[in-house]
């Protein structure tokens, strides 16, 4: 009767052993997010593929040398890697309950009894030696040990797009800072060159106030422009300091070990194509945190399996052999040899509310990385977007500012001119030259703009770092 209630109850079990947990179907994305971006019409991109090492489209040798010791030394990347070699022992750990388990036990005693207490004749001292060996195997019929090692590669490549997020971040943020450095510098220049400019126009006043063909209040305004302008100098030097400040702890290095040559540079990169963009399809999976967030749902959707097998009888098979060996003589003959061998069955029955609240608990999980991932899908599309847009303006406002600094330029240029005819006064120069500046000023900041909105459009394309997916 036991025997037949037992083979009974594990048919029936076994029967239900597929419906353990629900199988992974990866997430739908709405059809419109596979298309080409609506920022797509412009000149400035392309639809080509976007490309993964993006910083090699300035040609600039210098910030690839950054770029290369950012992703060997930063600290950051030092930590997403230590967190993802973590998911690897996890996942090693999981799949090694796949494999029996086996144990070596082994005890030695000595010991003296009581003369009170001992037979005449006997030995008050004995010594015992006893060692054992057990092998245990789980017959994974409800998938919990599958399910198991499944969670841990949802997490181990949850870990990979971790580790890939943050060296995009690090890479757009020691471009960033590079074109920070760069365009202060060319900004610093810029003030510079509108001080001497300044400079030149006092000289020339000053000569026209001696000869008695100016007014003292025109040497004053000049000088008080002069001034005004040399007052942003420091706070452009701070500005690229600060950058280069950046720099160094980007790429793993104090602020006085940054090579000379870095602090030296003073071009900022440009870009000679339009940028590749590809779709919304290439988009979605190339961003890090768009796979990170499938690779979690798929980790949370094996935990309900994992929940859902102990509703179910966990079965397994062992066996043990041993000997005791007393007064220390042959252990493998000198005592009594043991051994047992059968299935071990833990179920929790009929008691199985505590069970089903976790299934419940998990389900409610998966819901939440599900809402997470379809979250994730619209903001990366937001960000891409964004960037597009934000770059195609800037790009117009730049050319539409350079444009203004070239009039600009040509009319202080003509103005000069004419006050040394005679023909103008000098406030008309003044306010020329108070023009130029403020174009000379704008025109750098546009251009400053454009570099920056270009990092910022390559870090939504994701980086480009892809995985063969090896678990």
């Amino acid at each position: 009767m036991t025997k037949s209630l037992f083979a009974a109850l594990l048919a029936a079990t076994a029967l239900t052993a597929c419906a353990a947990g629900p199988d992974y179907r990866p997430p739908v994305t709405p059809p419109t997010a596979a298309a080409p971006f609506i920022g797509t019409a412009t000149p400035a991109v392309s639809t080509a593929e976007a490309q993964g090492d993006w910083w090699r489209l300035y040609e600039d040798p210098l910030l690839d040398r950054l770029v290369g010791d950012a992703l060997s030394a930063n600290t950051d990347i030092r930590v997403a890697v230590a967190r993802l070699e973590r998911a690897r022992s996890t996942l090693r750990g999981a799949r090694s309950d796949r494999l029996p388990s086996t144990g070596l036990d082994g005890t030695v005693t000595y010991g003296r009894t009581a003369a009170a207490q001992s037979f005449p004749g006997l030995d008050r001292e004995n010594r015992t030696v006893d060692a054992g060996f057990s092998v245990g195997y789980e017959v994974d019929l409800f998938g919990r040990v599958k399910h198991s090692i499944e969670a841990a590669r949802g997490d181990l490549g949850a870990a990979e797009a971790d580790a890939d997020a943050v060296r995009v971040a690090v890479v757009a943020d020691t471009v960033r800072a590079y074109v920070d450095a760069t365009s202060s510098a060319e900004r610093l220049a810029v003030a510079q060159r509108t001080v001497d400019l300044l400079d030149r126009s006092i000289r020339i006043t000053g000569a026209r106030f001696d000869a008695g063909r100016s007014d003292r209040l025109d040497v004053i305004r000049v000088t008080a422009l002069r001034d005004q302008q040399k007052a942003l100098v420091p706070s452009l030097a701070a500005d690229r300091d600060a950058a280069l400040f950046r720099l160094a702890t980007l790429t793993g290095r104090t602020p006085q070990d940054l090579p000379a040559d870095i602090r030296a540079s003073v071009a900022t990169p440009t870009l000679a194509q339009p940028i590749p963009v590809g779709d919304g399809r290439a988009l979605l999976a190339r961003r890090p945190d768009v796979r990170a967030a499938e690779r979690r749902l798929a980790a949370d959707t094996a935990r309900i399996g994992v929940a859902t097998a102990d509703l179910y009888p966990r079965i397994s098979l062992g066996g043990a052999i041993g000997t005791t060996a007393i007064g220390g003589g042959d252990i493998l003959g000198g005592g009594p040899l043991r051994w047992v061998l059968g299935p071990l069955i833990n179920w929790a029955f009929p008691n199985q509310e505590a069970i089903r609240a976790r299934i419940g608990a998990a389900r409610a999980d998966s819901a939440a990385t599900l809402a997470t991932f379809d979250g994730t899908v619209l903001r990366a599309l937001e960000e891409t977007e964004t960037a597009l847009s934000i770059y195609a303006h800037a790009m117009e406002r730049r050319d539409t500012l350079q444009a203004a600094r070239n009039a600009a330029d040509r009319a202080a240029r003509i103005s000069l001119a004419r006050q040394r005819e005679g023909q103008i006064d000098f406030l008309t120069v003044l306010d020329a030259q108070r023009t130029l500046a403020a174009a000379e000023a704008d025109s750098a900041s546009a251009n400053r703009a454009v570099a920056f909105a270009q990092v910022d459009l390559f870090r939504a394309l994701g980086g480009g770092w892809q995985h063969d997916g090896r678990s």
